[in-house]
């Protein structure tokens, strides 16, 4: 294959590093990963997970010692972005082509996905994926398959396979849609046979396969096809000039985008949510806006999308709400009612389409609920069980977007047949991947904002909910402190799992923004812990005013703004909802130089208590964790505090540790964990019906009993 040296393209990003290639050389699987990786880096030829590539190289069979020709593909659910020799499959190719002669045809395709593990060369490969005899039927050294938006965009138009010929002049093959799997595998190579010297193939309403000789030549030739494709569509667009049949309603201004999506988002996770918790995305991206506020948005959504990966993620088709972008949300039970009946006609349209589609084997009808809703004049919302499901989903259908831009762009755009669409969504491979996914753990779905969460007891159930499941708000009133632990649980969870935003409990303002940012980042809010605090030691007649003003708001007036914000946005939510409060041993037990704190301990108690009271009827629980003499990575301690209590217990600050552990009745240190641990149990599912309770924990002290 003649390979061009152009590596300065427009629609695509070359990468390639010759040096850095120059060191695998030899290594035809080092070299795989490497374009592999370079592919994966930019979602303007790939998307998270989507398409596969391979390479065949010859290597020592381990049972006889001869050289044998090894295929390695990209196994079942990798990515290829971060793609590693582990996420590899390794298959002799004789023993993989040897299939076609017992290959009993299209009604048995399911049963060749077993045969492949009798073709594995590598014992600790990952599992093959359905897409592997696509690769292996082909004879090319190095394969690649992706899912670019330009491509698919032809190949979903409606004369996708006229365009393909013209544009490439032949060189580019084209097979029919069909469900990845065996016979597509032969389509493939009788397509190459068909037309020897074709430099890839279309797959309609699917994909493209690109080839080399080396992974270089593979690489230059995706860039080259896919480049090729996008120049065509933005040529046409253009010289077009109108997209999806221009606009036909304004966006809001971005700030009020993000009010107006942060204050339907807990309305539409509480449907969303009818059977088990959903975690949210927002995007406002402009591609999404040229989209859902143009004259074509009621003729192409309920289409659906093309490509397999993409209505996977998506599902048949996204739910588009009947509301003004300026809608006035203030009314949270009128804007319910208005919008129920959608959600009904949407899980009413999807029951007929499992039913209507559905065979004899089918697995049963799985939630029934939109994946993708669209605000004309704000933004999309997703919704999955976890943040990164939810995030995907919104770039699979901003690439589903960008494919009916370039198809109505040059021809017009055509999505799945209901029943192709129904047979890869329930098809029994998909299904048995589902029932192989981990047990979702004991906080998924469940979002948690905990005050004062950047070190300390906070950080402590901050990380503990997050081990567990949740996703987290994390926040400080210490900028300093909230980028410290940005980067800490940017280290240990990633970017999906937590948010951050600057609050300062005693602002109204800072604590309205911060369940903002909750349902921007995940939809809303779940759990929430009033952790932040400080501490003044002082004898009665040292208190100021200040110190005491200062003691209530953060401890008591911060505890119930903080608790009436969550309140809001879980009664729009109508899921229940966890309100923890970490008071201290403080509020029951009396001691010297203790009175603005110890008071208001006592006042957070009861206040804890008088919620616990009222929200009951809204499935909230209110409960209490008691620490004492938490030291460890407490702001706290670090001042005066420390100092005071020493004094006042006739000890050196460096004992109190040892002090505060003698005097209770277990001879107990007591550490952030302990109380994160205390924490998870009244939310990890256990005390499900528990509400208005105080757990002690500070090993023991008997003049804190509650009873």
């Amino acid at each position: 294959m003649q390979v061009n040296t152009v590596t300065d393209y427009k629609y695509v990003s070359y990468l390639w590093d010759d040096a850095k290639a120059a060191s695998m050389a030899g290594d035809e699987v080092a070299l795989l990963i490497y374009r592999s990786n370079l592919l994966g880096a930019d979602l303007r030829l790939t998307n998270y997970g989507g398409g596969n590539t391979s390479c065949k190289a010859m290597a020592k069979d381990p049972l006889t010692g001869q050289e044998t020709e090894v295929m390695w593909v990209k196994g079942s659910g990798g990515d290829l972005g971060t793609l590693k020799a582990s996420g590899l499959a390794a298959l002799y190719v004789d023993r993989l082509r040897s299939l076609k002669n017992i290959y009993r045809g299209m009604d048995h395709e399911d049963e060749m996905v077993e045969l492949f593990n009798h073709c594995i060369f590598d014992l600790a490969s990952k599992a093959p994926s359905i897409d592997t005899p696509l690769h292996g039927f082909l004879p090319f050294k190095h394969i690649d398959h992706l899912h670019p938006d330009a491509a698919i965009a032809i190949a979903a138009a409606k004369d996708g396979k006229k365009i393909t010929q013209e544009l490439f002049n032949g060189t580019i093959g084209w097979v029919e849609w069909q469900k990845p799997g065996f016979d597509l595998g032969l389509q493939l190579k009788a397509c190459l046979d068909e037309n020897p010297g074709i430099k890839g193939i279309m797959l309609g309403s699917h994909g493209l396969f690109t080839w080399g000789d080396t992974a270089y030549e593979s690489y230059i030739n995706t860039l080259e096809v896919i480049e090729r494709c996008a120049s065509f569509i933005e040529d046409s667009v253009a010289k077009n000039k109108i997209v999806f049949a221009g606009e036909k309603i304004k966006s809001l201004a971005q700030e009020d985008r993000q009010k107006q999506a942060a204050a339907l988002a807990p309305v539409l996770r509480g449907f969303c949510s009818s059977q088990r918790n959903m975690i949210g995305h927002f995007t406002d991206d402009d591609r999404v806006l040229q989209f859902i506020n143009s004259n074509d948005l009621d003729r192409l959504a309920p289409l659906g999308t093309s490509c397999p990966d993409h209505f996977l993620r998506t599902k048949i088709s996204p739910l588009v709400l009947e509301l003004a972008p300026g809608e006035d949300l203030t009314d949270v039970a009128a804007i319910k009612e208005k919008l129920a009946p959608a959600f009904e006609a949407y899980r009413k349209m999807y029951a007929e389409y499992y039913n209507t589609c559905k065979h004899p084997n089918s697995p049963a009808i799985r939630d029934a609920n939109p994946v993708v809703i669209l605000y004309p004049g704000v933004g999309m919302f997703t919704f999955a069980v976890n943040k990164q499901t939810a995030r995907v989903a919104a770039e699979f259908y901003t690439n589903a977007i960008n494919v009916m831009r370039g198809a109505e762009a040059i021809s017009s755009y055509t999505s799945l047949p209901r029943q192709e669409a129904f047979n890869i969504e329930y098809w029994l491979l998909e299904e048995a991947k589902l029932q192989r996914m981990p047990k979702p753990k004991a906080l998924s779905g469940r979002i948690a904002l905990i005050t004062g969460s950047a070190g300390g007891i906070g950080k402590a159930i901050a990380k503990k909910f997050a081990d567990e499941g949740a996703c987290i708000v994390v926040n400080d009133n210490d900028a300093d402190r909230l980028v410290t632990a940005k980067e800490s649980f940017q280290k240990e969870y990633g970017n999906d799992v937590f948010t951050t935003v600057l609050l300062d409990v005693t602002s109204r303002n800072d604590i309205s923004h911060a369940y903002d940012v909750a349902a921007l980042s995940f939809g809303g809010i779940d759990i929430v812990v009033n952790c932040a605090g400080l501490s003044i030691s002082k004898p009665i007649e040292e208190h100021t005013d200040k110190d005491w003003d200062l003691l209530y708001d953060v401890l008591v007036k911060g505890q119930f703004v903080v608790t009436q914000g969550a309140v809001a946005v879980m009664r729009k939510q109508d899921m229940g909802g966890d309100v923890l409060n970490i008071v201290s041993k403080n509020a029951l037990v009396s001691g010297p130089n203790n009175a603005g704190y110890g008071s208001a301990k006592a006042a957070q108690l009861h206040l804890s208590r008088l919620n616990a009271a009222e929200l009951g009827k809204d499935k909230i629980r209110v409960n209490v964790v008691n620490p004492d003499a938490v030291i460890s990575d407490s702001k706290i301690w670090a001042g005066a505090w420390a100092e005071g209590r020493a004094k006042a217990y006739g000890v050196k600050v460096e004992e109190l540790p040892a002090y505060y552990a003698k005097r209770t009745l277990l001879n107990e240190i007591i550490n952030p964990g302990d109380i994160a641990n205390a924490c998870f149990a009244f939310v990890g599912g256990l005390l499900g019906k528990s509400t208005g309770n105080v757990l002690n924990v500070d090993g023991g002290v008997a003049m804190a009993f509650v009873r």
